[in-house]
């Protein structure tokens, strides 16, 4: 008698195919919900740079080269253009007030000298010869008034003769009105002269005063042209070392032209060339320092030129307190200029990762020191030595500074 054989439920080949389907369930769920996704990249340890994150002071500052120039200079600048006629003293000489440098010729302005001496001695020959004019006219009219006088004087008497003559009777009325006629007219003749006299002598007044005035400015502008003269010879207006002098015998100088320098002796200053960039940041009165032979000193900037040249304007610092002994012209030194005040930051060492991300992001390696990992952060400041961050870092963070370059944009880097 056959046995009925009962069917099984869940034959093992079933088993397998469901364990199958399931494990591969599970991989896809793994790969698309636990899996790191992240793209990675191995990195040796000894090529990168690792910087922690600490907290102190800060001081934004901008380091730039400064030069030592002496505190005072005096240029020398052509007043009047010439020709090189002779050099008294060479550059690099210390000269006295006063003393003679060099001597320029020109020739124009020595004909325009003499032009105008000419010019002055007509003008006065002319005012000699007014004046003499006048005085003879004054001696003329003097006499003319005296002959009037005396003329008068016997027309009055022999007016009072004929006035009782013609009372009594005795002369006709022609003879008598005759002489009062002639008595009349020398009187009023006397008062015209004295008016022309009068009118004349202001006339002649004023021509004076005109010829005297012009005269005058001539005379002042014959100074001021000699005056010119005398400036082409140039002397030292102060006293001091003659650092340099751009002139050569025959050499033409035009007016205004840089001839040489001269400087005073008594204290350095150092002019330093700020980039652009800063204009807006650098004031009077800001602070800096140098190191010079093992010590810092402070100096303060004290004039600021507003002239942008390729990129960079020029600032004058003098010393707070003591000056450098040994100092020389032409030094060249590292300055910083501070732009903020000292206060206490959350600091990153600078590096080359800023040229890649901008600071905006950094790789901040993890505490087993395997890997590192890319995490946002946020920079305020910097200085030459740090950045400040306000936001993504802690203190003891230690960071990746070197260069990005090399790790394209990874989001994990394991270092090994």
């Amino acid at each position: 008698m056959d046995k009925m054989i009962k069917k099984k439920k869940w034959p093992p080949r079933k088993i397998l195919s469901g364990a199958g389907i399931l494990f591969i369930v599970f991989l896809f769920v793994y790969a698309l919900f636990f899996r790191d996704n992240r793209s990675k990249l191995n990195v040796a340890r000894d090529k990168i740079t690792i910087a922690t994150v600490i907290k102190g002071p800060f001081k934004e500052f901008v380091p730039q080269t400064g030069t030592v120039v002496p505190i005072n200079t005096v240029y020398l600048d052509a007043v009047e253009g010439g020709r090189v006629a002779e050099k008294y003293i060479e550059e690099g000489a210390m000269v006295k007030k006063g003393d003679k440098i060099l001597k320029l010729e020109n020739t124009s302005l020595l004909m325009d000298i003499m032009y105008r001496e000419a010019e002055l001695f007509q003008q006065i020959n002319n005012l000699r010869t007014t004046r003499l004019s006048m005085e003879r006219n004054r001696l003329e009219l003097r006499g003319q008034i005296l002959e009037l006088d005396y003329q008068i004087k016997e027309q009055e008497r022999q007016k009072k003769r004929y006035d009782d003559l013609w009372k009594k009777k005795l002369i006709s009325q022609e003879e008598y009105e005759k002489v009062r006629d002639k008595y009349d007219y020398t009187s009023s003749k006397k008062q015209l002269t004295l008016e022309s006299q009068e009118k004349d002598s202001l006339f002649r007044k004023l021509q004076i005063e005109q010829l005297e005035n012009s005269v005058s400015r001539m005379q002042q502008n014959l100074e001021i042209v000699k005056g010119k003269q005398e400036n082409l010879t140039l002397r030292a207006p102060i006293s001091g070392h003659l650092t340099s002098l751009n002139a050569e015998i025959g050499e033409s100088k035009t007016r205004g032209e840089r001839l040489g320098q001269i400087d005073i002796l008594n204290g350095f200053k150092i002019r330093v060339g700020v980039d652009e960039f800063y204009i807006a940041r650098i004031e009077k009165g800001q602070k800096g320092e140098f190191d010079f032979s093992g010590k810092t000193y402070h100096i303060i900037v004290y004039k600021i030129y507003p002239e942008v040249i390729d990129g960079r304007f020029q600032v004058d610092m003098h010393f707070e307190g003591e000056e450098p002994a040994g100092l020389r012209r032409g030094q060249t030194v590292h300055v910083k200029i501070d732009l903020s005040d000292l206060s206490e930051e959350i600091l990153l060492a600078r590096g080359g990762f800023y040229q890649k991300t901008g600071g905006q992001w950094v790789y901040v390696v993890d505490k087993s020191g395997n890997f590192a990992v890319k995490h946002p952060i946020k920079i305020n400041r910097h200085n030459s030595q740090y950045y400040t961050i306000s936001e993504g870092l802690q203190v003891g963070d230690k960071v990746i500074v070197s260069s990005y370059e090399n790790f394209g944009d990874v989001d994990m880097l394991l270092l090994k």
